[in-house]
């Protein structure tokens, strides 16, 4: 996807994120978490990532609106479809549907891959993230421990 499509006014559909953007795109990563550290009594998973593998992996998307970096996504291909890794959204820029349109591109781009399924993981605590992801039609699979982090499986098949 080269980000010629437009989501609304100013926004571009996600780009794949440039090998000298690593820094940019982990500061917006943090930034995006940090209010989850409390919560959670330590980084989540995303916060410690290396995203210069992941441009370098092809896995990482960055979302602009005028220009700004707003977003963020990891995508992986697995065997059992599409996997979000990540979505991240910049604080200044949450509540206002940006989640949603990653979320959206996100499915978009499983089926232009070929998946008949996209799943995503998240934190057990990150209860308003599992609210969301339910609403948007995905359902829990399973619950487990990976690397000290308690995660929630969710699922949705695609058309």
């Amino acid at each position: 996807m080269s980000g010629e499509r437009s989501l609304g006014p100013g926004h571009t559909a996600p780009r794949l994120a440039r090998p000298g953007e690593a820094g940019a795109l982990r500061a917006l990563v943090r930034e995006a978490y940090a209010h989850y550290v409390p919560r959670l009594g330590r980084e989540p998973a995303p916060m410690t990532d290396d995203y210069a593998a992941r441009i370098a992996a092809g896995q990482a998307w960055i979302a602009e609106l005028d220009g700004v970096s707003i977003g963020a996504l990891v995508l992986e291909d697995t065997e059992d479809g599409l996997l979000i890794d990540n979505i991240a959204v910049a604080a200044a820029s949450r509540g206002k549907g940006h989640g949603r349109k990653l979320m959206d591109f996100a499915e978009a781009e499983a089926r232009r891959r070929g998946h008949r399924r996209i799943w995503l993981y998240t934190n057990e605590k990150m209860v308003e993230n599992i609210a969301l992801y339910a609403r948007l039609g995905y359902a829990e699979t399973r619950r487990a421990e990976q690397g000290g982090h308690r995660r929630v499986f969710m699922e949705k098949p695609l058309a």
